[in-house]
């Protein structure tokens, strides 16, 4: 295994997403306090969301967001709220995944937790993402996000399992932070966010 392949795996990456996520406890705290309230004012109950993903070699763990849309079975699209479109485009509905990170679920960086339902969808070699933590952030979110294609997506994902280095988790996490308010490649045209995954 070389040495690029081997840090999405470590547990130096492992001890660094903890003490990241624990120097900055008291302003994501501070920050969740403030949006609950907001979502609770805009929204109401519940304040959370939570959905089954597939994580780590493909156990299934529960993440959780802040809930940025109206209940009802329409498309996501149409239950977006200026406010949920608000969250979604600052991400601050993703803050609650800093617990997913803690706990183990996740890592700062690596490929995001798609849906369960994809993962009989996936090549062999799609699947491969997950060989590693899912990232509240990754290579393929700093490079378009939710505009580029399903195809070019996975290929990054692959990218960062075999070759990633902690300088690109950092340069990853500064591009992330630049994009925010950037607030570029928020949603595909006419989704929520993503195009469904068909395979």
């Amino acid at each position: 295994m070389s040495a690029a392949g081997a840090w999405p795996r470590s547990p130096l990456k492992r001890g660094f997403d903890i003490l990241f996520t624990l120097a900055f406890a008291p302003l994501l705290l501070s920050l969740c306090a403030l949006v609950a309230v907001a979502v609770r004012v805009f929204l109401g109950a519940p304040v959370f969301f939570t959905q089954e993903r597939p994580g780590l070699d493909g156990r299934v763990f529960k993440l959780v967001k802040f809930r940025t849309l109206e209940p009802g079975g329409a498309p996501d699209a149409e239950r977006m709220t200026r406010f949920g479109k608000f969250l979604r485009a600052t991400s601050l509905d993703e803050l609650p995944e800093f617990w997913n990170i803690l706990r183990g679920d996740m890592s700062l960086v690596g490929p995001r937790p798609l849906l369960v339902c994809y993962l009989p969808l996936y090549t062999p070699e799609q699947a491969r993402r997950h060989e590693v933590r899912p990232g509240l952030t990754g290579w393929a979110q700093v490079n378009g996000r939710n505009l580029v294609s399903w195809e070019d997506r996975f290929k990054m994902d692959v990218w960062y399992v075999d070759h990633a280095m902690p300088w690109h988790d950092l340069f990853i996490i500064g591009l992330t932070i630049l994009n925010l308010f950037r607030r570029s490649g928020i949603s595909a045209q006419g989704e929520a966010t993503m195009r469904e995954f068909k395979g």
